[in-house]
């Protein structure tokens, strides 16, 4: 029970280690075996057209969700009489990050199912709605917006504004179109990216050395670097990547870290109110946790000993339940959370970035997105 007495969900967990030289032992073994056991039925329908939410990562983020776990979950999705596609929205020009996936293991031969992009390929088919304060109107990617139910697989990571990325903060950024037909910056992701500001402000040279990494990182090819000066045009949709990846520190845009983690709470909500209750489920892998999001063009070295994986039906809970379990697990020496030393909160995300990773799963919960305190069942469960 929780402290209003209500039920608390469920969170299976099945972890990363392996005690015996066994498939049926190995972190996919049991995977496979927990989605037969899991109540998938509940959630997804026979006859149900289901998205399968991932990150395709980018370049040189290559520690995505490894394409068999994937695999499996289709498999075990079409064992239901569904019918499920893999998909994420635009994270720079489409046909790119189709070549990406494709790169990446993330096609059709692979997975047994189609590889689209929720949000089309130009990133700007999208349903709007009203996702409240701060974020106002938003437009949700329209292959999850007219999905009965959806499947959300999560790689757990660091990320410079949320802290850590999990499934409230996969949600909201990757359930929001990226470039939306229906108005411009302020209805897609980035308004949440940058709830203070419009597009980034150069500081001039110095501090700027015209290196043209911002140019060279920028999805939208918005900036410009010509005649020693710096400029952006209106096809800016605000991620922040330049910000992110300027060596000199020489962009800058107004920030506010406590309005961020609302604004991603809103826009998870927004996802969310698209289905029904119970109609998603998730799934969070801890496996080459990194500190930065696998938007990114570069992987860093893990910062935290591999844990596993969780599946629920409630995303603060699953989330919360991630936080704990990392809480616990061994930083890795020779990664940037070992130069952490001791430091309060047993939060490594929030530690390398200087700030809370629970502010998100917070708000989540008090937007009623779901409980921070839950029943963790550990997978395969002990006979009774």
């Amino acid at each position: 029970m929780t402290r209003d007495g209500a039920h608390r969900p469920a969170v299976w967990f099945t972890t990363a280690r392996a005690h015996r030289f066994d498939y049926r032992d190995s972190l996919l073994g049991r995977f496979e075996k927990m989605l037969g056991a899991f109540p998938l039925g509940e959630s997804v329908a026979e006859e149900e057209v289901v998205p399968v939410k991932i990150h395709f990562g980018s370049r040189g983020a290559i520690q995505t969700i490894r394409p068999p776990f994937v695999a499996l979950m289709v498999a075990a999705l079409k064992s239901l009489g569904a019918h499920p596609f893999v998909t994420d929205s635009v994270r720079m020009l489409g046909h790119e990050y189709l070549e990406i996936a494709n790169r990446a293991g993330y096609n059709q031969s692979a997975l047994g199912a189609p590889v689209l992009l929720a949000d089309g390929i130009f990133g700007n088919d999208s349903i709007e709605v009203d996702a409240g304060e701060p974020v106002g109107t938003q437009c949700i990617a329209s292959a999850i917006h007219d999905a009965p139910s959806m499947v959300v697989m999560s790689h757990v990571k660091g990320h410079i504004q949320a802290g850590f990325g999990g499934a409230i903060k996969h949600l909201a950024m990757g359930g929001v179109c990226s470039h939306p037909r229906c108005g411009g910056w302020e209805k897609g992701r980035g308004r949440a990216h940058f709830t203070l500001g419009t597009i980034p402000n150069w500081k001039g040279a110095p501090p700027c050395t015209l290196c043209g990494t911002c140019e060279r990182h920028c999805p939208m090819a918005a900036i410009t670097i010509a005649r020693r000066a710096w400029s952006v045009s209106d096809d800016c949709w605000r991620c922040g990547r330049c910000i992110s990846a300027c060596p000199a520190q020489a962009l800058h845009t107004p920030k506010d870290d406590g309005l961020f983690q609302r604004a991603l709470a809103a826009q998870a909500a927004a996802v969310m109110r698209t289905f029904g209750p119970g109609k998603v489920v998730f799934a969070n892998f801890l496996l080459e946790m990194q500190p930065e999001c696998d938007c990114m063009d570069i992987c860093d070295v893990p910062m935290v000993q591999n844990v596993g994986v969780l599946m629920g039906k409630d995303p603060v809970a699953v989330d919360a339940a991630s936080l704990a379990l990392v809480a616990k697990a061994p930083l890795l020496k020779g990664s940037r959370a070992d130069a952490l030393g001791a430091y309060e909160g047993r939060d490594p995300f929030g530690a390398v970035h200087l700030k809370s990773s629970w502010g998100q799963v917070e708000r989540a919960a008090e937007l009623g997105l779901g409980s921070l305190e839950y029943e963790l069942l550990e997978f395969p469960f002990a006979a009774r």
